[in-house]
């Protein structure tokens, strides 16, 4: 089957959407799909054509056509879409993001007709999504919709009741690493944030906590693994809340070395104030290791409180504060939690069951598409 994969992020920009789509569209290459790939052109040393594992992936400037209002970029842009769709004649349009650049699909869905598939992997936009808004129209559009997890597929519901009959969760999954967990550092406490640098992600909260515990855990330090736009920002909090000699910021991390990243840690924090999913969660937890985070999207999902991990209300650093030194304190707990969240994750969110789920759906999208 060919399907034309739409994402504002792909590989290698950083951000789980991206990282996720670039494990899931291999997979389902070996499972017999084709695909291109339409994504952002982000960075400008980023080629606009290229390929990822054998497929195409083309790089185009949406943001600036639309920011400027250069028509002759906006006209050239719709173009090359036609020009691509014609060319790869898709069968199926996979969506996955509610963002502006979706309006040149709409601007030449007549090219190519194909059912479309809208995945929600990621935030949902700010504005309203009312009958008049970009985001509206692409979910009242879609054949069918999936969200990543029960949480987000229930705030969408309520958002467009229309799409309550053809829409599903899909969980994310991941393959179990070849790395074997090792055993929790605890006489020397290590704590892992990883993720994107931005406001969402909640790390100044976990740097807030931090000042708390080591007034308990001296020992204790802080890992920040990952890049963004507020890496400044929590590099400067760190300064001034006095921390900054034992937080460490270790940049991004290549997606094959997270596992041996989240080996060498005692807990992961996740303390955001969104989140979707939470694929860090799932990560850490297939590496044994107990997860402190907030109580917010589909986390409560992947950690079962006080049995896989812990939950806290967000943006109450006090809290998350204490349910650290609670595990910290009873470091038997925090390896029962480890070994618990393992076993849970891999019967819950099994890799092969998460391709399964997307190779089905589009049989099933195009098989109805030939029947109707």
């Amino acid at each position: 089957m060919r399907v034309l994969f739409w994402s504002e992020r792909f590989w290698p920009t950083i951000g789980g959407v991206g990282l996720s789509a670039s494990k899931l569209l291999p997979a389902l290459v070996a499972r017999g799909h084709e695909f291109i790939v339409i994504t952002l052109k982000e960075y400008a040393e980023l080629p606009e054509e290229d390929g990822y594992k054998e497929i195409p992936v083309y790089r185009l400037p949406f943001w600036t056509a639309l920011a400027t209002g250069n028509t002759s970029q906006f006209i050239e842009l719709r173009q090359r879409i036609a020009h691509l769709k014609r060319s790869f004649a898709p069968e199926l349009i996979h969506v996955n993001f509610l963002g502006s650049s979706v309006l040149f699909h709409f601007q030449t869905a007549a090219v190519q007709p194909a059912p479309l598939l809208v995945s929600l992997d990621s935030a949902l936009p700010h504005e309203v999504i009312g009958h008049d808004s970009l985001a509206g129209r692409t979910l009242r559009a879609a054949d069918w919709v999936t969200c990543v997890s029960a949480a987000r597929l229930t705030q969408v519901r309520k958002l467009v009741p229309e799409i309550t009959p053809r829409s599903s969760f899909i969980y994310q999954g991941s393959k179990v690493p070849s790395h074997l967990p090792e055993s929790l550092p605890t006489e020397a406490p290590r704590l892992l944030c990883l993720g994107r640098l931005v406001p969402g992600k909640g790390f100044d909260l976990a740097l807030t906590a931090f000042t708390l515990i080591l007034a308990r855990f001296p020992a204790a330090r802080l890992v920040i693994a990952g890049d963004g736009p507020a890496r400044s920002e929590l590099e400067q909090l760190a300064a001034e809340l006095g921390v900054s000699d034992t937080v460490s910021f270790v940049g991004w991390i290549y997606p094959d070395e997270v596992p041996t990243v989240i080996n060498t840690a005692t807990l992961m924090v996740v303390p955001s104030r969104q989140e979707s999913f939470g694929l860090v969660a799932l990560e850490a937890a297939l590496m044994a290791r107990p997860v402190i985070a907030t109580h917010v999207g589909g986390l409560p999902e992947i950690i079962v409180d006080k049995h896989t991990g812990l939950l806290v209300e967000p943006e109450n650093s006090s809290a998350l504060a204490e349910a650290i030194m609670f595990l910290l304190d009873r470091p038997e707990i925090a390896i029962q939690m480890g070994q618990a969240a393992r076993v849970r994750v891999q019967e819950v969110f099994s890799w092969d069951h998460y391709v399964e789920a997307y190779d089905a759906l589009y049989q099933k999208l195009v098989r109805k598409t030939g029947e109707s």
